[in-house]
């Protein structure tokens, strides 16, 4: 049973303000003369300018949408305009489905289950050790029948990663843009990180997986670094400063072959360059506060972040070249500053990574532009919870928009954040529908505070759910405190607070993000009553993203 939505959950889900007009529009039940339910399908037919209506049907447990009309944005305006008439109970359930909708319902499971058994293949241990056993080494010798002929390679995560089934499962909005697409695998969708299963009891503190994991450096590259991982970012290399960090722990046997040894080279070649970028970076730095912070000019950001893509450290260019927008705000000395020691100090542990634990070494590196790819995040330590969605937020930044889900389980109180990428213009992953709870495994990236996370797999809704477990302001605050000590270059971090009163510039005591002061919808909702607010946390202060009124509604702020 699928949980009727409310409009303000339908509405988030348009990709623009234009959108959300026009689907408000077409939301008439005259201009959908065939509208059904069946399960979790939500179909129609829209009348529209040409002879033939368009054809829009909704998954209503992934989501996934389809529409037969030309329009490049996801959802369109008619799956929008069929949710809305959903929404206000305008849509019959009925047991008779096309045949268009229900080929479209049969072609996402046979993909979905396609997509989850490369998922368990790839998560199954290898079977190398049974190749020199069964034949005898002397028979066939070790190198006919040994891990090249049936190992890793041959069923390792590039023949079951999610994006071979991502984009096309689902359409162009379940692929997203980054390829996370999780509504594109179905109900697997994407990945996510994971943290031990069993989730630490205590929030806040949750163990590093020792998977190694790349891709989002170069996307928290795209997305202003330190921003771009959110809190607990991925990290590539591996973990000791020493070694080759993309080695992850090496494994032994394997371990020698000419590819990996020309990885190694690669990856050697790619230190020397970025520690020499970070070692002028420091110098320059030096510099800076000798000098005194007004004489910073943003020409001198923008050189020195070229300089930074060039020596291969995208992460820390995107921190630099976010200081121009520092220096514009009206506390910018104190902010300058932070952001100063912040760079430095990455660049310390970056040099220094030999001497840093393993998990904090590997954060080092994600933050510094090393990648980590989806598929060793995939193939990581699942959490399977029940995740409530508790936010979204959307931000530009140079060519790309940056979109960030928040996520928290109601079983070991873990955050996540999904990240997702696009070109402006495009479709972004509409998939987690804020204020729902989905019943799904979870895998978490690397890091010293794990925090980005990819939705492995998804086993469907929890209807009824209501509002999610919340905390008081003094837990929250401890919460904080251990994930910014454990990772000091985490920016933003989901909180729900239960029993807190909305003012016009704090939430139950912690203070608002500037831009968020006044919470004129936050205060109707409350009426001077305690609520529970979900909200993401900022070194300038909190932004509400969603609360839930009398009848456990979500309302998203």
């Amino acid at each position: 049973m699928i949980e009727r939505w409310s409009r303000d959950q339908v509405l988030a889900l348009a990709p623009d303000a234009s959108s959300r007009k026009a689907a408000q529009g077409v939301a008439a039940p005259a201009r959908w003369p065939v509208r059904g339910t069946a399960g979790a399908l939500l179909y129609g037919e829209c009348a529209g300018s040409g002879a033939k209506p368009y054809l829009a049907c909704v998954d209503l447990g992934e989501p996934a949408y389809r529409c037969s009309c030309p329009s490049r944005k996801f959802p369109c305006k008619h799956a929008l305009g069929l949710l809305l008439l959903w929404a206000d109970g305008g849509v019959p359930e009925l047991e008779v489905v096309p045949s268009w909708a229900a080929e479209w319902m049969e072609g996402r499971a046979e993909r979905a289950a396609k997509a989850a058994a490369r998922l368990a293949a790839a998560r199954a241990p290898a079977p190398s050790a049974t190749a020199p056993s069964a034949t005898g080494p002397s028979a066939t010798g070790p190198s006919a029948t040994g891990p090249s002929a049936t190992g890793p390679s041959a069923t390792g995560p590039s023949a079951t990663g999610p994006s071979a089934t991502g984009p096309s499962a689902t359409g162009p909005s379940s692929t997203g843009p980054s390829g996370i697409g999780p509504s594109g695998i179905g109900p697997s969708g994407t990945s996510a990180s994971g943290a031990a299963p069993a989730g630490a009891a205590a929030p806040g503190v949750f163990a590093a997986t020792p998977a190694t994991v790349a891709e989002e450096g170069e996307e928290a590259a795209h997305a202003g670094g330190r921003a771009g991982s959110g809190g607990g970012g991925p990290v590539v290399g591996g973990p000791s400063a020493g070694a080759g960090p993309t080695d992850g722990g090496g494994s032994g046997a394997q371990g020698s072959g000419p590819g990996r040894a020309a990885g190694a080279g690669v990856e050697s070649v790619r230190h020397a360059r970025v520690a020499a970028g970070l070692a002028e970076l420091e110098r320059w730095l030096a510099d800076q506060v000798r000098q005194g912070l007004a004489h910073a000019a943003p020409h001198e950001w923008d050189g020195l972040a070229k300089r930074l893509v060039d020596a291969q450290a995208p992460g820390v260019a995107g921190l630099v070249s976010r200081l121009a927008q520092v220096r514009a705000a009206d506390d910018w000395p104190g902010r300058l500053l932070a952001e100063y020691a912040l760079i430095n100090l990455l660049a310390v542990a970056y040099r220094r990574r030999a001497e840093l634990p393993p998990p904090l070494a590997r954060t080092a590196l994600v933050r510094a532009g090393f990648p980590v790819t989806r598929e060793e995040v995939l193939t990581g330590p699942a959490l399977r919870d029940h995740w409530d969605v508790l936010g979204r937020r959307d931000e530009v930044q140079d060519r790309l928009t940056a979109r960030r889900v928040w996520l928290r389980g109601r079983r070991a109180g873990r955050p996540a954040l999904v990240l997702s990428f696009a070109p402006q213009g495009q479709p972004l992953d509409a998939s987690l529908v804020t204020g729902t709870t989905i019943d799904a495994e979870v895998t978490f990236y690397p890091g010293a505070a794990p925090l980005r996370a990819l939705v492995a797999v998804r086993h469907g809704g929890v209807p009824g759910a209501g509002p999610p477990p919340g905390m008081p302001p003094e837990q929250a605050l401890e919460e904080i405190a251990r994930a910014v000590g454990e990772d000091p270059w985490v920016e933003s971090w989901p909180l729900v607070l239960a029993g807190v009163v909305p003012e016009r510039a704090s939430i139950g005591g912690l203070p608002l993000h500037p831009r968020h002061r006044d919470p004129w919808r936050l205060i109707a909702v409350s009426g001077g009553r305690p609520l529970t607010v979900a909200a993401e946390w900022t070194p300038q202060g909190l932004r509400p993203l969603t609360t839930w009124d009398d009848d456990g509604m979500a309302v998203i702020l």
